[in-house]
């Protein structure tokens, strides 16, 4: 399980700090996939990234990591070393570009192993059947990486980064460089391996609410640094009670509806600066219904049980 409390993470800039993840606190269960959305530059990838590889520019300016009861000591880089790949695991964004391409994929995958402490020999039986998984054929192993089409390398990352079998493993945005029918091989490989308890839990961040409507448990949607609302993929979907949330679910398109009659509908404006960003909820220069008490930092309201969202307008069914 991971417990995040209060996290801050700030990037250091020549005008000062970019509040870029601002007191987020969430959790994800064993045996779950929680799924994270929101627009560009709302923080996902900065989450995931200060989960695993906190580095300049980004600054920890407060707040706890747990996973499975014991703190991470995400602030430093050195002692994350003991974490890293073996209790949490990353498939980066551009995952296809995450290989050496100097080094054929075996001895790649036996340097990576090295740097652990981990032989290559006890592991070598579970590689094998986690490519068969994934399929991919044994004989990648003796190629190098511009051999590979970009789904095999997305798959080949998928495979070292769950070798050891982590804890928690997250994918940060693993099918926006894929086409429809990759993206669908590829969400189904990750979903098994949660079901299959290769690894306990899952984060899957990406734009896309469709696709985490039909891998995810849980879905966390963010904005401008902050966390808008969290819920079972059900009570997002078909019960969204946050302006920004409602509004993000109706930009999307709908099986069946011709846009030549009725459009598709923008979130109008642009996201705050984070540099300085505005006093209270951040969402509410874009909001439709901005009110005055919107100028202070609005209350966690829980709606029901495991359904919570930040916002002044939002009510309690609880």
């Amino acid at each position: 399980m991971l417990e995040v409390k209060n996290l801050k993470i700030y990037y250091k800039t020549l005008k000062g700090y970019v509040k870029a993840l601002d007191d987020v606190t969430f959790d994800v269960k064993d045996g779950e996939l929680l799924g994270v959305a929101g627009e560009s530059g709302c923080g996902k990838s900065t989450l995931v990234n200060s989960l695993t590889l906190l580095k300049p520019p980004m600054n920890y300016f407060g707040g706890n990591v747990y996973l499975d009861s014991e703190l991470l000591p995400i602030n430093d880089f050195e002692k994350m070393n003991d974490f890293r790949f073996k209790k949490i695991s990353i498939i980066p964004q551009y995952a296809m570009d995450a290989l050496n391409p100097t080094r054929k994929i075996g001895v790649y995958i036996r340097e990576i192993l090295e740097s652990r402490n981990v032989n290559y020999e006890s592991i070598e039986d579970t590689l094998m059947e986690r490519l068969r998984y994934v399929k991919l054929p044994e004989r990648i192993l003796k190629m190098y990486p511009i051999e590979l089409s970009g789904g095999m390398k997305q798959r080949l990352v998928m495979v070292i980064s769950t070798l050891l079998n982590p804890s928690l493993l997250i994918a940060d945005e693993i099918t926006s460089a894929l086409d429809v029918s990759t993206q669908k091989s590829v969400c189904l490989m990750i979903k098994g391996f949660k079901d299959q308890q290769i690894v306990k839990s899952l984060i899957f961040v990406t734009h896309d609410l469709s696709v985490l409507y039909q891998i995810a448990d849980r879905i966390m949607v963010m904005y401008a640094g902050k966390v808008a609302e969290i819920g079972t993929t059900q009570q997002l979907i078909e019960n969204p009670v946050h302006p920004y949330t409602k509004m993000l679910l109706l930009s999307l398109p709908e099986v069946g509806v011709r846009y030549t009659e009725t459009k598709l509908k923008g979130i109008p404006g642009q996201p705050p600066q984070l540099l300085n960003p505005p006093e209270g909820c951040r969402f509410k220069d874009r909001c439709p219904l901005r009110t005055k008490e919107c100028d202070e930092e609005p209350p966690m309201v829980e709606i029901e049980e495991g359904h919570v969202a930040y916002c002044w307008k939002v009510k309690s069914n609880a």
